[in-house]
C-alpha cells in the first residue's frame, strides 16, 4: 500500500507541476497556476503522515519506510529548485522568455555542482532524521535492518555527489576551441557575484 502511495505522490508532483505550467502559460493564468505549483507539498506531507500512521498502526519498517523518507528528502532538497527550472524553460518556450543560462564549462560547474551537492546534503540530512525518527518511533525489540540500509544509501548519496562536484573542480570542462564569448566560461553570471 505504501509503494503505491509513493508512486501515486511521485505521479502527482509531475502532474501538479505539469498543470501548474500550462495554466501559467498555455491558459495565460500565471495566479492559478502559481496556486497549483503551491499544492505539491501537500503530496509530501499526506505521504509523511501515512507513513507515520502505518508505523503507529503496527507496520513493520521496510525499504518502503525508506524509500519514502528518501523521497520527502528529495523533494525538500530538490523541489524548489526542479519547478524554479522547469518553469524558466517553460516561461522560455511558450512565453518567449529568456533562454535560461546553463553552466556546462570551467569553474562556473564546478560551482555550479557543489550548489548541487549542498542541495544533496540538506536531501540527506531531511531522509536520514526521518529515517532515524522512524527508528526511535518503533522502539526497541523490531527489527529495523531495513531503515538503517536505507541510511547507508543515503550517505552513499551524499559521496557521489560530492565526488562529481570534485571532478568538476580538478577537472573542469573547457569551453570548444574558437570560443570566445566569456559567457560560455560563465553563462550563469556566477563568476560575478
Amino acid at each position: 500500500m505504501l509503494v503505491a502511495l509513493i508512486i501515486a505522490c511521485e505521479v502527482g508532483f509531475w502532474v501538479l507541476l505539469a498543470a501548474g505550467l500550462a495554466l501559467r502559460y498555455l491558459a495565460r493564468m500565471p495566479r492559478l497556476g502559481a496556486a497549483v505549483l503551491l499544492c505539491e507539498p501537500l503530496l509530501e506531507l499526506v505521504l509523511f503522515v501515512f507513513t507515520t500512521l502505518d508505523l503507529k498502526n503496527g507496520g513493520r519498517p521496510g525499504w518502503t519506510h525508506g524509500l519514502a523518507a528518501l523521497y520527502i528528502g528529495y523533494t525538500v532538497g530538490y523541489g524548489h529548485y526542479t519547478v524554479k527550472w522547469l518553469d524558466g524553460h517553460a516561461a522560455h518556450r511558450w512565453a518567449g522568455g529568456p533562454k535560461p543560462p546553463g553552466t556546462k564549462y570551467g569553474r562556473a560547474r564546478a560551482v555550479h555542482e557543489w550548489k548541487l551537492w549542498l542541495r544533496t546534503l540538506v536531501a540527506a540530512a531531511v531522509s536520514l532524521g526521518l529515517l532515524e525518527a522512524a527508528i526511535r518511533y518503533v522502539g526497541a525489540g523490531v527489527d529495523v535492518d531495513g531503515i538503517r540500509q536505507w541510511q547507508f544509501i543515503v550517505l552513499r548519496i551524499v559521496g557521489i555527489q560530492a565526488l562529481v562536484a570534485a571532478t568538476h573542480s580538478i577537472w573542469p570542462r573547457k569551453a570548444p576551441a574558437g570560443t570566445t564569448d566569456r559567457d560560455a566560461e560563465d553563462p550563469a553570471g556566477l563568476l560575478k557575484r
